[in-house]
């Protein structure tokens, strides 16, 4: 079937996610046939180049032979199972590694990003209440962060686009100042603002720690507000005002972990590991390699032994379904063995450093502010961007060959970690010519 016939049927029978579906009538989805590496390829075979890792999932490229053959071999074990009741060896393998990477353990399962921060808001007020502490029930987030959008991962979101309408379905919560760099007053550093960020927040818990269970923030670069990136003296100065006040530190680490910053977690860039940060860590997105749907939650023994009695309402009753599945963990393992196979980590940096040469064209543009990157993600402000600009500047980039999505006035590049040098090229000249064209 070609392209049109897929999109007939697509505007028949589905409704997109993050999607006005009016506005697919002006701007078509991509109906995609196959991927090969970073690049997807559409039904009459027109080559896309993945800048965004399809929602910052894809690490390694599409159809990745390791991870294919880690999932196909499981297929032909066990396809899924009650975490209720029974165990498995992926899960079990997956909670032992993760666990030593991040100095967290008892890993809590999930399908998603959302139900991460479910898992993770929940598991902290259930602390606070069978640790004789019912009054500590608040969450405290940051301005423009973004959680997930099922109505508690939303209550700490602060995104209006998503949040607004929902507002009488949802807790409130408080929003401290983010520290995001672009914020800071003119000549005052990037680590000075955090600093000053962080102050604001610990003024704040001052008054209320005796009402607030956990504070939840994207370490390093808050996406949905733009890529917004951050000092990681904020991360270690939020740690110390977190002990001083008795309140948990949530990591989201959903878009950031697994090698996006540079580091294997964004907490890493802060201190030694994630637990030196962390009392709660949300992964998901890279963790299976952008192959299927999995989140973990891992926490401190501390924290799990609160839960851990005869009574069955001190336990901790949060489920899916499809809680640990085998595929999605040996996927997950997979993708831990490439990184160490691969120094997925060391070959990055080199790859950061050349695509930042590459981009000196895009950095030194009129059009462009704030340029920005770490690790493996990059940024930049278009000054003049008209109304719809997003929409526009997408749709001039398909007809180059490169898939992109900004964020408002906000361009990124947040592509799989295969890409080579010849396409890095390729994204840094589309984007150029795209921003000497209206």
């Amino acid at each position: 079937m070609s392209n049109a016939d897929w999109l007939d049927r697509t505007r028949a029978a589905l409704w997109h996610p993050c999607t006005q579906m009016k506005q697919l009538e002006a701007t078509p989805p991509l109906p995609i046939a196959r991927g090969e590496g970073p690049w997807l390829i559409d039904h009459d075979g027109r080559r896309y180049l993945d800048a965004i890792s399809s929602w910052w999932v894809n690490l390694f490229g599409h159809a990745e032979p390791r991870i294919n053959a880690a999932i196909v071999d499981q297929l032909s074990r066990i396809e899924h199972v009650i975490l209720a009741g029974c165990t498995h060896a992926p899960v079990v393998e997956l909670s032992e590694r993760l666990a030593r990477l991040t100095g967290l353990g008892h890993a809590f399962y999930g399908s998603d990003g959302a139900s991460a921060t479910e898992i993770a808001l929940k598991m902290s007020f259930h602390y606070w209440r069978n640790a004789g502490c019912p009054d500590k029930t608040g969450f405290v987030s940051l301005k423009n962060g973004y959680h997930g959008e099922t109505l508690g991962a939303l209550s700490v979101t602060d995104v209006a686009l998503f949040k607004d309408t929902y507002a009488p379905l949802l807790r409130n919560s408080h929003q401290a100042i983010s520290p995001d760099w672009r914020l800071a007053e003119p000549g005052e550093s990037a680590e000075n603002y955090a600093l000053r960020a962080a102050a604001d927040l610990e003024a704040w818990l001052a008054e209320q720690a005796d009402a607030t269970a956990a504070v939840i923030v994207e370490p390093l670069v808050q996406g949905a507000a733009g890529m917004a990136m951050h000092h990681p003296a904020y991360l270690a100065r939020l740690r110390e005002v977190c002990d001083r006040h008795d309140v948990h530190l949530i990591a989201d680490e959903i878009a950031v972990g697994f090698g996006r910053t540079g580091t294997l977690f964004a907490c890493e860039q802060a201190a030694p590991r994630v637990a030196d940060i962390a009392d709660f860590v949300c992964l998901s997105k890279g963790i299976t390699g952008g192959y299927l749907p999995l989140s973990a939650v891992l926490t401190r023994e501390e924290i799990f032994a609160a839960f851990y009695d005869d009574r069955t309402a001190r336990g901790f009753l949060h489920s899916h379904s499809y809680t640990g599945n085998p595929l999605a963990c040996r996927a997950a393992l997979a993708v831990l063995d490439i990184f160490e196979q691969d120094r997925v980590i060391e070959r990055n940096r080199v790859k950061a450093s050349r695509f930042t040469e590459l981009l000196a064209g895009v950095r030194a543009h009129p059009r462009v502010r704030d340029f920005r990157q770490t690790g493996m993600i990059w940024a930049f402000d278009v000054a003049d961007a008209p109304a719809g600009f997003a929409t526009d500047f997408h749709r001039r980039a398909l007809g180059h060959g490169v898939f992109i999505r900004p964020i408002g006035a906000t361009v990124y590049f947040m592509p799989p970690y295969v890409i080579d040098e010849g396409e890095m090229r390729l994204l840094a000249d589309t984007t150029l010519a795209l921003l000497n064209t209206r």
